[in-house]
């Protein structure tokens, strides 16, 4: 703290020549790194003199030398440097997605009121709020407001058994949740000649959408004998974002995974899930609380679960104990699962009835299990059983967006 200034500027134009001879010596002819060097060694003896205008001078020397070791090399233009800074920003947002933080979103209302999934509330255009209002909510709360109304008539396919189909989720832009229709009169289009029928797209999964007018709509198709006439709603009202959550995947290569903590895994191998839901589950991640770890027996004592007999007492399960449970208002916590919710048998659907989930296993393939905290509309390990330990993916860490729902921080 006591060198002065001029020497301690001199200390790092020396340093500064260095790294140029590093980073440049693929460019630089043989003999103008030895003058560089050479510079740089008069530079260092004139400091040891201490003599303050012979530094100033090697200063200038070495300076000069090094602008002018190579010419031909011309400086970036703003355009090249521009490109060049986002290109470094996209390696280090892929680099972190792939290794440390992965964006998620919260596609159910499964872990309400924990995490609020994507849901869809009636409301006619009439009633809507005004252009700014609704921004603000678009960018604080994550809400939209849509409505979709049939521009002609449209004949939908049915199945053998009578029954709609090609109505289905889909992903846009391989992160956001939409929705779409494939009609049997779908007109052909550019890109429809190219990736086949073009579809209806809707601005929302169908589970939301079903509560704002799809379902209806749906009906009306079953009623014409599968014709869903011109000026058909089939969606009006808001549509509220899922949470976007960060998930944690660097933690588990260190440490076990703790029960009670919220976690996302694969659903890659696990047959129930896959068989039960489709296409919607191929290369799909969940979000569930981790209810047990590998060792555990688990049970179901309305509104508990039971470890090994005892109630578990860790915090993430203390406060599902007290949320009110789906369409029982009088009930709370953990329920029972129920019959018809899966195409397997479900695994706890009354007193008595546990899971045991293997520790000693193959590597990848320790058991855990998975519940969702709005235990009354959850398909979980109660109903497809347990996920291995290579579908892990991480803890989820901190919920990002929207920022006025209550969820904004770390997750608990």
């Amino acid at each position: 703290m006591f060198t002065p200034k001029w020497k301690d500027e001199a200390r790092h134009l020396a340093k500064g020549a260095r790294k140029f001879v590093h980073y440049k010596r693929d460019l630089l002819k043989p003999d103008r790194v030895a003058e560089i060097e050479s510079r740089r060694d008069d530079l260092l003896a004139a400091i040891k003199s201490g003599d303050q205008a012979r530094v100033g001078e090697a200063s200038k020397q070495i300076r000069a030398v090094c602008e002018n070791s190579l010419p031909q090399e011309k400086p970036l233009g703003w355009l090249e440097e521009n490109v060049e800074v986002m290109f470094v920003a996209i390696v280090i947002a892929l680099g972190l997605r792939a290794y440390y933080l992965q964006p998620f979103r919260i596609p159910t209302g499964s872990m309400q009121p924990t995490l609020n999934g994507i849901v869809g509330k009636p409301l006619p255009a009439s009633e809507w709020p005004g252009f700014p209002k609704r921004m603000i909510e678009k960018v604080l709360r994550g809400r939209s407001y849509v409505k979709v109304v049939t521009d002609r008539d449209h004949k939908m396919m049915i199945d053998s058994q009578g029954q709609l189909v090609g109505i289905g989720d889909t992903q846009f832009l391989h992160f956001f949740s939409r929705s779409q229709i494939v009609f049997a009169d779908s007109k052909p289009t550019t890109f429809s000649k190219l990736f086949g029928t073009d579809p209806l797209r809707l601005p929302a999964p169908t589970g939301p959408l079903s509560q704002i007018g799809l379902q209806n709509a749906l009906q009306i198709a079953k009623q014409n004998g599968g014709v869903l006439p011109k000026g058909t709603v089939l969606c009006e009202g808001t549509v509220d974002s899922g949470d976007l959550v960060l998930v944690d995947k660097f933690s588990y290569h260190f440490r076990k995974p703790i029960r009670g903590e919220v976690f996302v895994f694969e659903t890659l191998g696990i047959r129930g899930i896959h068989e039960s839901r489709g296409d919607q589950a191929a290369g799909s991640h969940y979000i569930k609380r981790l209810g047990a770890v590998p060792g555990d027996k688990l049970e179901i004592a309305p509104p508990h679960i039971l470890i090994h007999g005892k109630i578990a007492s860790e915090p993430g399960f203390a406060k599902v104990y007290n949320y009110p449970l789906y369409r029982h208002p009088d009930a709370k916590g953990y329920s029972f699962a129920s019959p018809g919710g899966s195409k397997y048998p479900p695994a706890l659907m009354a007193l008595g009835d546990s899971v045991q989930l293997r520790s000693e296993a193959p590597p990848g393939m320790r058991e855990y299990a998975a519940l969702g905290d709005n235990s009354g509309n959850s398909l979980d390990s109660r109903y497809w059983g347990t996920v291995k330990e290579f579908n892990l993916v991480g803890p989820a860490l901190f919920s990002l967006w929207p920022v006025t729902t209550g969820h904004w921080g770390f997750i608990r």
